[in-house]
């Protein structure tokens, strides 16, 4: 066996090792946790596009729901010099996790980004900062619609204008619950969804599906608009796909 062979093996342990451990927390705390699996590279990588697209100047970013660091691992190194990254993560498992991650990456020393763990709701962090890209991990489907609503004010409160916030949705989970949800549960459900397409239609700028992640999912792009800026288009509900 060579010597590649072996690195790649050892990848491939770790990442089962990480969703066996995400699954576990999952059925612990599905509050804090949420979903069932980390996020796989295709929709991390889809997620902190408006990171990789913004170009050299240092960046504000935040990450909410960042669980076992799947995404933060692809969003480190995409950080320009001089940047800095808030990582906002409930469990406090997690959470531990993450501040290592954040404070030994070879990318965050190299290129002198400021770098923060949050042990904390989104809607309940206690800060001044605002940023020039969110990225959300957090499943918005499982929460209750009043909480959506939070989380949802507060991400765009937490945006500088022009901002971008970037979340995702699964694919085919109105489907799935319609056939094996209790009647409340599909309400709660819609209800969610209806709060949603309202940030949609106010702030959308595209929306792109992510088939190679299981489950697949759509990304949603929102910016907060320029109050100065008449040809901004984030209030007009465009889609991309």
């Amino acid at each position: 066996m060579n010597e590649k062979t072996t690195d790649t093996d050892h990848m491939k342990a770790q990442l089962r090792a990480r969703r066996c451990w995400f699954l576990l927390e999952a059925v612990r705390d599905l509050r804090t946790t949420g979903a069932v699996a980390p996020s796989g590279r295709t929709l991390a990588r889809a997620l902190t596009a408006p990171v990789s697209e913004a170009g050299p100047r240092p960046l504000s970013v935040l990450e909410a729901g960042a669980g076992t660091g799947a995404v933060t691992r692809v969003l480190i190194p995409l950080l320009p010099r001089g940047s800095r990254l808030d990582i906002v993560e409930a469990n406090p498992r997690f959470a531990v996790r993450l501040h290592r991650l954040a404070t030994t990456h070879p990318a965050r020393v190299n290129r002198s980004v400021e770098a923060k763990v949050h042990q904390s709701y989104v809607q309940d962090l206690d800060t001044d900062e605002r940023y020039d890209v969110i990225v959300s991990g957090l499943p918005l489907t499982n929460f209750p619609p009043a909480e959506v609503e939070r989380i949802m004010a507060r991400y765009i409160d937490l945006l500088h204008p022009g901002g971008t916030l970037t979340y995702f949705a699964y694919q085919g989970t109105r489907a799935a619950r319609s056939l094996t949800a209790s009647r409340a549960e599909a309400r709660r459900h819609a209800a969610v969804d209806e709060v949603m397409a309202a940030y949609q239609s106010r702030y959308a700028t595209g929306r792109w599906a992510v088939w190679a992640n299981l489950p697949p999912a759509h990304v949603w792009q929102l910016r907060y608009p320029r109050a100065d800026d008449p040809n901004d288009q984030s209030s007009q509900g465009r889609k991309a796909r």
